[in-house]
């Protein structure tokens, strides 16, 4: 496994912190230097933690986060680059294993860039200070009179300079500037942050068949296993018959994992599992199992029943999570009421590379490799899962094929540790992809109501909203069952200038694991909201556009009610409307809203919504065909999220957010039957292929010297109502559930 690079114990032991270290999305000041200790070792610059500049003048920066595509893993050493004053052909990157040195190292929420920005900055603009130093003072002169330039150390006064890797050793030995004493670049001065020729890091190794992922990842000795779970949640194996699966070639032995008593959190749901000395061996033995399950509180679970059972808890007063004036009474003044009711079905993550982990137990000790999007929680949960201490977990980071926030639930990562130690070996889990589909932490279903008031000048006068839906929490504490920590994704935060308005919450119980999905409740709230303000502006005979900006109102800050870290994160990233009217304005323009002529069956849609600080507008255009078929022409977007590090990897985010959109909208699906999830593979779940991805997807980013904002998330939220809008200005009918092949539209 030496072709990954990781960040050694040593390294974490020398590299100390100055401070305190604050989770969960903490600024923190790192111990950043100390002097390389090992006789054999050349002479090196070792930011403890994040940085290490070698002899040869090779930098070495350290990637915290998980990648996936997402472009984490070169955006923040290339921050650290550009405040270094480094050379980029001349940076590698090692791939950190989980510390709480390293804070929260969760590469979910669209959160990296934005919570790591400033710290960066200062990591490699403490190294850079250092490196003057210690030049000045092989020179005689003051610091203040040298400069750097690409990888070199300059006195512009007497045309001297020297390079990174011959001051290495006596920057090492200075003291670390304070905070409040770097000089950090000014935007002018920025080399790399914001600029267009930033490609991943990764990539060539990744089109070349190099780069290692989890499904790549060895250890010797070790043997594989596959896994039958449970059908349905929580059952039980009252027995099972192995006869079959043991004459199988390669097959060694079975073995059973105790199904978790709730919450489940990340644990293995359970299960007969089957070892050999290769996947093949371990998936015909797997089929050759003969298992009798016994019975689950949720084997009476099915879709169609519970679907209407959302809807009736909707139409039914709620929890009030946000209140404004008086809707009941401005509802009791008349007007023209409009009402309407959307549904979101569960989704599964569906990510290229299905879960996958090698684990080994050993001494009281673990090791695993994984495609993890947070080494962090697999420590916590093989932890809980064998009752030993979490710094007794050691979890190596490979590259993720896809995530989607499935890859931060590591119970696979749990079973081949649990396995590893009854079998005193290393074990390789592998999951088909009917494992993945059938056994995902799904995305929510939800069931919305709206209702409005139209005054006679076409704008409400009352807007009511409810949402129902199993929580998140609810993986977390099997009571749970409002949405409170999922208000806030777009659902208590509506940014319309409306007099009265009450958002409301109703309670779900959930019958599969739920889990996060790329953008979360921000899917279905939406995808209700934005479709039925474009209902709202068909009723009052307006232009589409037009009635959302003046829904959106005049410029202004709106006052949300956050507390605690959320009000901290409100002053540095205050809900500013002017910021939305601009991408919607911009999304209208680059689509030639009302400008062009669209033939038969072709229309144009539009959404906005601010989701993980970004404020998003797009355009989709449609093409339905004679056969209720609908073609994707265009796609325009605009995206607002304040400083950009990498644009062209942002125009990717966006790109693929398209088409993962177009997934969630035309054809995804999970539903279930008597606890069962009916769906197993991609000729039950289909995803998007290419002749049914947008042909053409324009992306505008827009200039901002804001604080950076989230981008791997935020493109999904606008895509389904955008495109459920242009399907109405394209046919005339209204659709209101996900996805649209469960409608007829000729």
């Amino acid at each position: 496994m030496s072709v990954i690079e990781n960040v050694s114990r040593r390294r974490f032991v020398q590299g100390a912190l100055a401070g305190g270290v604050l989770i969960l999305g903490a600024r923190y000041a790192p111990r950043l230097l100390h002097a390389e200790d090992e006789p054999t070792a050349p002479a090196a610059l070792d930011p403890g933690l994040w940085m290490a500049i070698a002899a040869d003048g090779t930098v070495t920066i350290v990637a915290h986060r998980s990648e996936m595509g997402c472009g984490s893993r070169t955006a923040l050493p290339l921050v650290v680059a550009d405040e270094l004053d480094a050379d980029w052909s001349k940076v590698k990157i090692d791939q950190a294993i989980g510390d709480p040195k390293y804070g929260d190292q969760d590469t979910d929420g669209s959160h990296s860039v934005r919570s790591s920005f400033d710290l960066m900055r200062q990591v490699g603009g403490s190294g850079r200070a250092m490196l003057i130093s210690a030049a000045a003072a092989q020179w005689k002169v003051s610091p203040s009179d040298c400069t750097t330039e690409l990888h070199f150390v300059v006195h512009r006064a007497s045309n001297r300079k020297l390079g990174y890797g011959e001051l290495a050793a006596a920057a090492a030995k200075l003291p670390v500037p304070k905070t409040d004493e770097l000089k950090l670049k000014s935007r002018s001065q920025w080399r790399y942050i914001g600029k267009e020729s930033n490609a991943l890091f990764d990539l060539p190794d990744m089109v070349t068949g190099k780069a290692v992922f989890g499904m790549d990842a060895t250890m010797p000795g070790m043997v594989f296993a596959s896994i039958e779970h449970p059908p349905v949640l929580g059952q039980k194996i009252k027995s099972y018959d192995d006869k079959a699966a043991l004459q199988i070639p390669g097959v060694k032995q079975t073995l059973t994992l105790d199904t978790v008593k709730p919450p489940h959190m990340f644990q293995p749901l359970g299960g007969v599992a089957v070892i050999a000395d290769n996947t093949w061996a371990a998936f015909k033995g797997r089929k050759s199992l003969k298992i009798d399950w016994d019975s689950s509180s949720h084997s009476s679970y099915n879709s169609a029943a519970y679907r209407k059972s959302l809807e009736a808890t909707s139409q039914k007063p709620g929890k009030v999570v946000r209140n404004i004036g008086d809707v009941d009474a401005a509802f009791k003044k008349g007007g023209k009421i409009i009402e309407a009711e959307y549904y979101a079905p569960h989704l599964a993550h569906a990510s290229m590379e299905p879960p996958v982990a090698v684990a080994e137990f050993r001494d009281g000790k673990v090791i695993a490799w994984a495609p993890t999007q947070n080494p962090q929680a697999v420590q916590d949960t093989v932890a809980t899962a064998l009752g030993i201490k979490k710094e007794d977990v050691t979890c190596h980071v490979t590259l993720l094929g896809g995530g989607f926030g499935r890859k931060s639930k590591p119970d696979q990562v749990a079973e081949a540790a649990i396995l590893s130690k009854q079998l005193g070996k290393p074990v390789k889990v592998v999951w088909t992809r009917e494992d993945d589909i059938r056994f995902d932490f799904y995305h929510s279903v939800a069931a919305m109501y709206m209702k409005a008031a139209l005054g006679a000048d076409g704008k409400p006068t009352a807007w009511l909203q409810r949402s129902v839906f199993p929580p998140i929490n609810s993986t977390f504490e099997a009571t749970a069952t409002y949405g409170d920590d999922e208000m806030g994704l777009g659902w208590n935060n509506l940014p319309f200038d409306i007099p009265n308005h009450r958002a409301e919450n109703g309670p779900a119980d959930y019958h599969v694991r739920i889990g996060w999905l790329r953008s979360v409740a921000n899917i279905y709230h939406a995808f209700a909201i934005q479709s039925f303000a474009d209902e709202l502006a068909k009723s009052a005979h307006k232009d589409s556009v037009e009635f959302l900006l003046g829904l959106i109102g005049p410029e202004r800050i709106i006052k949300l009610d956050a507390k605690g870290d959320d009000a901290e994160e409100a002053k540095l990233y205050p809900f500013d409307t002017a910021r939305l009217r601009r991408v919607v304005e911009i999304a209208a323009e680059k689509s030639g809203w009302g400008k062009r002529t669209l033939g038969k069956g072709r229309g144009l849609g539009i959404a906005a919504h601010r989701s993980f600080l970004t404020y998003v507008a797009t355009v989709v255009e449609v093409e339905v065909d004679n056969k209720g078929q609908v073609h994707i022409p265009g796609v325009w977007t605009a995206v607002d999220a304040g400083t950009v590090v990498s644009p062209d990897n942002v125009r990717n985010q966006f790109e693929g957010a398209a088409v993962f959109g177009t997934s969630l909208a035309l054809f995804s699906e999970i539903t279930a039957t008597n606890g069962a999830i009916d769906q197993s593979n991609f000729d039950s779940y289909p995803i998007t292929r290419m002749n049914r991805a947008p042909r053409q997807i324009t992306v505008t980013i827009v200039d901002s010297d804001a604080p950076p904002a989230g981008v791997g998330e935020p493109g999904v939220p606008p895509f389904a109502p955008a495109l459920y809008n242009a399907v109405f200005a394209a046919t005339g009918k209204r659709v209101r559930e996900l996805p649209l092949s469960k409608t007829k539209l000729v």
